[in-house]
């Protein structure tokens, strides 16, 4: 476990410390972001950009959870609240991005355990009637979504090909948007509603976010999420709404002060990042 990892030290021993000092009664929903859950090692040479988790964390992640009082939410509940402000008990909103096939085979028996709802993000050009692949891992086929659709899972849409979609054109945007919404209510037969952002969220390039913001509402889309990292409080922009990045190396203690806001501190330093490499490119 990486003990010695900043991250995780500064919000153990100070930022978690302080939030709960600091803390109002402003109610906030953590939102998970997985990815794969898988066992072997994953692509990142950092905990922080891991995408992978493996069965046995995620299976402990979830079981605390449970034991720790909290209810799992979609994605029209969560949309509710940032709109309505309502007051919650102990919520939570898990997410996974890409679509891999370990969803249904890892994810979903464990997730079901529990009652917990689920929110998955397709790429839809990696989607198919047979098994194809994202970064050399399995994604979902839509024989699977329809039966985890059929099971009460959430299905949102990460785009088509999961591109960088502040370099791309209106026309490019919009059939991102529009293409895999469209391609995805065609085969469960319900509406979408959800957007889950690929890559980095350029969050300081009001210029696009305006223009992302737009064509999300024009293409029917109610709310989204994105890399951005933090908790959910209301008022957010539906469209951009934070989340909170999880894998392998999340230990029971930094899993915990996540949950409860102890690692929203590290937004303004990632914002802080995104600008200084903005404004040097």
């Amino acid at each position: 476990m990486p003990h010695h990892r900043a991250d995780r030290l500064a919000t153990l021993y100070l930022f978690h410390p302080l939030h709960r000092i600091s803390a109002g009664e402003e109610a906030r929903v953590p939102v998970l972001m997985y990815h794969s859950i898988s066992n072997g090692n994953g692509q990142s040479v950092h905990p922080y950009y891991e995408t992978t988790t493996s069965v046995e964390i995620f299976a402990q992640q979830m079981r605390f959870l449970h034991d720790d009082g909290y209810s799992a939410m979609d994605m029209r509940e969560l949309l509710k609240f940032v709109t309505y402000g309502k007051p919650l008990g102990k919520s939570v909103a898990i997410t996974f991005d890409d679509g891999y096939g370990d969803f249904y085979t890892e994810a979903f028996p464990i997730l079901s355990r529990y009652g917990f709802a689920a929110t998955v993000f397709l790429p839809t050009g990696y989607i198919g009637k047979t098994t194809k692949q994202f970064k050399n891992k399995d994604c979902l086929t839509w024989d699977e979504v329809r039966e985890l659709h059929r099971a009460g899972v959430t299905f949102g849409s990460h785009t088509v090909t999961h591109p960088q979609l502040a370099q791309s054109t209106s026309r490019e945007l919009e059939n991102e948007l529009r293409q895999s919404k469209d391609t995805i209510e065609d085969e469960i037969g319900t509406p979408v509603r959800s957007f889950s952002y690929p890559f980095a969220f350029p969050e300081g390039n009001r210029r696009f976010t305006g223009r992302l913001r737009d064509t999300l509402q024009a293409c029917g889309y109610e709310c989204g999420v994105c890399t951005a990292v933090g908790t959910v409080g209301p008022d957010e922009d539906r469209f951009f709404l934070k989340r909170l990045p999880v894998n392998s190396w999340d230990d029971g203690l930094l899993f915990k002060a996540k949950l409860e806001g102890g690692y929203d501190w590290l937004h303004g330093l990632q914002y802080a990042t995104k600008l200084m490499k903005a404004s040097l490119s």
